[in-house]
């Protein structure tokens, strides 16, 4: 089946062109992202409705390694998430960047030694980076897909799948006009019970944060010596915290539903489908695959092994290691909500947050 990416699927973050005039600091967006598996920052500068990108950094440093049994952060996971945030220091003092946002999300909002960490941080770097909770970090999920979605779209489910966390946000869009539905998201980044006036407004029916991501989940189940019997109870276990979110027990229809799933075990199975050997953006982000699709990269890992797996150039040996738990949460999603739209997002909490600083400053005109 041919990949489909819908119209505006684009329509932000683009690159900088090279040949363009080096952007003015006053008119930079910084947007850093410290999750429990990566480090991840974007610098960038607004342009109409949507942001080019200026400069970039991603870092795996497994700050959530060994938390799941001492409930620390610890010092060699610290110390190689300073490294990397040096890095970014570097790369803000470079472009005069003044207007940013910093955040940390699960493994910090878990651990006893969070606080500690963070003036370590700001005592080393200069960097203040702030913990944001659950709700913020889906809601910043939320609004960076907005591009993705569709005209056509009548119920919407956006899942990040994150290191330590997954976030679901169920979205009904029935009262929005069906031009205005990618805008109706993008107006959330003020909350998601906020009132958005005059405008057609997306109503959040549910969201919940459910504390498994693929770095935590495959820690509790590392036990688990068989392959194929480990990824089976990491599904079925995902399943299982699913259950109060509301729209668990609803049975949808396909037409009108739509999935948009941003992470990087989302983006590595559409890699993994286009038979990509190395990673182009610009074919996966907005491609549109099949459940049966997703299904046959999943059976295909499984039958690579873990050692087939590390020696595929279509996963990386930096995802090798939480792919199948990251693939036993998507399996369980599309377990329990069928569907044949499932959007690739490869955009997140980052984009969110340049979005919503450059939305409150106004610099953004109001589109999707």
């Amino acid at each position: 089946m041919t990949p489909e990416r819908p119209d505006g699927a684009d329509a932000f973050p683009k690159a900088v062109e090279r040949d363009a005039p080096r952007p003015d600091p006053a008119e930079l967006y910084a947007a850093l992202d410290l999750g429990t598996n990566s480090c991840r920052m974007l610098i960038a500068q607004p342009r109409d409705n949507q942001f080019h990108v200026v400069d970039s950094f991603s870092k795996s440093v497994q700050l959530g390694n060994g938390l799941e049994t001492s409930g620390r952060l610890s010092r060699s996971s610290m110390q190689r998430t300073v490294q990397a945030l040096r890095v970014c220091q570097s790369k803000l003092r470079k472009h005069k960047v003044n207007r940013m946002r910093l955040v940390a999300t699960e493994a910090c909002r878990r651990a006893s030694n969070a606080t500690q960490f963070i003036d370590y941080i700001h005592g080393e770097t200069g960097l203040r980076l702030e913990i944001i909770q659950p709700e913020e970090e889906a809601r910043l999920a939320v609004i960076s897909c907005a591009p993705l979605v569709s005209k056509k779209t009548e119920q919407l489910l956006v899942v990040d799948i994150g290191g330590g966390s997954t976030e679901l946000v169920w979205i009904d869009l029935t009262r929005v006009p069906a031009h205005d539905r990618p805008r109706a998201i993008m107006r959330l980044h003020a909350g998601f019970a906020t009132d958005h006036g005059p405008f057609p407004a997306a109503r959040v029916v549910d969201w919940i944060s459910i504390p498994l991501g693929v770095a935590t989940l495959r820690e509790q189940f590392n036990d688990v010596g068989d392959d194929a019997a480990r990824f089976a109870l990491m599904s079925w276990f995902f399943e299982e915290n699913l259950s109060d979110f509301s729209p668990y027990a609803s049975e949808q229809t396909r037409e009108g539903f739509q999935i948009i799933g941003t992470s990087g075990t989302i983006t590595t199975v559409a890699a993994s489908h286009l038979g990509l050997k190395r990673y182009d953006r610009n074919k996966v982000d907005g491609l549109r695959m099949t459940s049966d699709q997703i299904d046959s990269v999943i059976r295909e890992y499984l039958t690579l092994g873990p050692a087939g797996r590390r020696n595929d150039p279509r996963i990386g040996r930096d995802r090798q290691a939480l792919i199948m738990s990251g693939a036993a949460i998507l399996q369980a999603l599309l377990r329990v909500w069928p569907t044949d739209r499932l959007s690739v997002a490869d955009r997140g909490l980052r984009e969110g947050l340049l979005y919503a600083q450059m939305s409150a400053d106004g610099v953004l005109e109001d589109g999707g």
